[in-house]
């Protein structure tokens, strides 16, 4: 999580009538083009800024984006479903396919005028990530993807992967619809996916969110588009590009199975537990993350 500071004012991509806001790290832009593509309904600003620096100081044009539902860009009609859960469950009333989003991802690109990049994403963006690897081969130098589920998992498959009772317990919590709201619902979502090997610094993290104030952690109806979502294509297994999987050991809500599953997969793919982990991206392993995706293009 961080400010906007070190960032580009923001810019916007289209992909028919869906507007993307999407941003650049500031520094040399000759690097090696970086996608970060972030998790179920928060925003872009919730990519650490000390990561995304390290990733610039390691040679990277680092770019992070809003997913359609989420921070700055375009909201979609509500649907039938009420709360991810839900749609989890097939009570879904899908607004967009999964291919949707790859094609997003793709359209933030072209507006950056990058013919192909490194991506990297966590969560949901992990899923995403791996589709448009599988969609749009020519366009993805590395993938690597953190905290995910399979990328061509559909419907009830999903649930093997995931941790239903901490699901069920970020979907309980209920804020007002207030910026205090956004704030309190926000430490108590980093409170639930933290990282067990390390403490919860609770003061920290509320001044982070209290910069970012984002209401898409609250945002059940746009959570449930995304979640929604579902995947027609190829399956990962068609995936050319250099990829890592990484997954916290201690993860609260994406079981260990679904990165070994992902690793099991992808040709050639290289699975990295990171020890004390949860579903987050803590401080301590920053090094280590830049790191692996540096060695994928070796």
């Amino acid at each position: 999580m961080q400010t906007s500071q070190a960032w580009t004012p923001v810019r916007w991509a289209a992909h028919g009538d869906v507007r993307l806001a999407f941003d650049r790290l500031t520094g040399d832009d000759r690097g090696e083009p970086l996608l970060l593509i972030t998790g179920l309904g928060v925003s872009r600003l919730w990519w650490p800024q000390g990561l995304s620096e390290a990733f610039g100081a390691g040679g990277f044009a680092v770019a992070r984006y809003d997913q359609r539902d989420a921070g700055q860009s375009t909201r979609l009609p509500a649907t039938t479903a009420r709360s991810p859960v839900a749609a989890l469950f097939g009570r879904r009333g899908a607004a967009y396919t999964a291919e949707d989003m790859a094609d997003d991802a793709i359209a933030v690109m072209d507006a950056l005028g990058w013919e192909s990049a490194h991506l990297f994403g966590v969560s949901l963006g992990g899923a995403i990530a791996q589709r448009v690897a599988v969609r749009h081969p020519g366009r993805v130098r590395t993938l690597t993807t953190m905290s995910a589920v399979p990328g061509d998992a559909a419907g009830l498959e999903t649930i093997r992967y995931v941790r239903l009772s901490t699901l069920v317990r970020l979907s309980r919590l209920k804020y007002p619809d207030t910026v205090e709201g956004d704030i309190e619902s926000g430490v108590a979502v980093a409170r639930l996916i933290s990282s067990p090997g390390y403490p919860f610094d609770e003061r920290s993290t509320r001044e982070a969110i209290t910069r970012i104030a984002d209401a898409g952690v609250r945002d059940a109806r746009s959570q449930s588009r995304q979640i929604g979502a579902q995947w027609h294509g190829p399956p990962i297994s068609t995936i050319k590009a250099p990829t890592l999987v990484l997954h916290g050991e201690g993860d609260p809500l994406i079981r260990l199975s679904a990165a070994r599953r992902i690793a099991a997969r992808i040709p050639g793919a290289r699975l990295r537990i990171l020890p004390g982990v949860g579903h987050e991206l803590p401080e301590p392993v920053w090094e280590t993350i830049v790191g692996e995706v540096l060695g994928l293009q070796s």
